[in-house]
């Protein structure tokens, strides 16, 4: 009898290449799909799918209890903007929010996960089938960040851990030791966009864990579409954790980053 695992999936590519690997470990997969983020081919690649909106939680929970799933894990991203405008809280997401003292990002999909948990659905570790996509430490290009670009990614990973701990991004620009930008409800790629523009060809991104991060969710991921952004503005070095950050197509990553004169460190 095969295990079965539920899959609470956003958008990205995070959750596609989850439900592959499950498959592949022998796991049937049941999907709660959020309406207008997960990609469509999910529907093929589990044994039933929920389309839901954001705020139906009586609905996913009955669809996981019905199929028998007590695990699951929660991958892929929701566009912050669409909390404002795509939103149908039932009376079950009404009340886990009213108990909440704050409503961050991280402290409401923390309160969403215990209280999955006390409904006897256990939240994994979002890296529980693929550890292999946590970045490893050392340069992982050709081309090494300069002295001055080294001292722009101190500077950047300890305000960025402070945003972190605020709860407000994971992401800054940094250039010519001043913070250009930093990540907000509008996302690491209009963040990127808007350092680069100020740093004219001179600005490092860094890119961080909170400090106090859940990694049943949320975990900070780098990926194709972050170098061809970073090329796009002119963003010169690409910072991670390692152990602490999700990276998809790491050698296509660095092929576009080399081609381009990109450094990317993990430290």
């Amino acid at each position: 009898m095969t295990e079965k695992i539920g899959l609470i999936a956003g958008n990205g590519q995070f959750p596609i290449l989850f439900s592959r690997i499950a498959g592949q470990n022998g796991f049937t997969l049941f999907t709660a799909a959020y309406v207008n983020e997960a990609a469509p081919e999910l529907a093929q690649l589990s044994e039933a799918i929920e389309w839901l909106h954001l705020g139906q939680v009586k609905r996913l929970i009955r669809f996981f209890k019905q199929n028998g799933v007590t695990r699951a894990v929660m991958l892929g991203g929701v566009r912050k903007t669409r909390l404002f405008t795509d939103v149908k809280p039932d009376m079950k997401a009404i009340s886990i929010i009213a108990g909440m003292r704050h409503t961050h990002d991280d402290a409401i999909m923390r309160a969403f996960a215990d209280f999955l948990e006390k409904e006897g659905i256990k939240i994994e570790a979002s890296t529980f089938l693929l550890p292999e996509l946590l970045a490893t430490e050392g340069v992982w290009t050709r081309r090494k960040p300069s002295r001055s670009e080294k001292k722009d990614i101190e500077l950047g990973f300890s305000v960025a851990r402070e945003i972190g701990r605020l709860d407000i991004g994971q992401s800054v620009v940094v250039g010519g030791g001043s913070i250009l930008a930093v990540e907000a409800i509008d996302g690491t790629d209009a963040t990127i966009a808007r350092g680069g523009q100020l740093g004219r060809g001179q600005a490092v991104l860094v890119k961080v864990c909170k400090p106090n991060q859940d990694f049943r969710f949320d975990v900070p991921s780098v990926g194709i579409r972050t170098i061809e952004t970073m090329v796009q503005a002119d963003v010169r070095v690409l910072a991670i954790e390692a152990g602490k950050t999700v990276v998809f197509d790491r050698m296509e990553m660095v092929r576009i980053a080399d081609e381009n004169q990109i450094a990317i460190i993990c430290a």
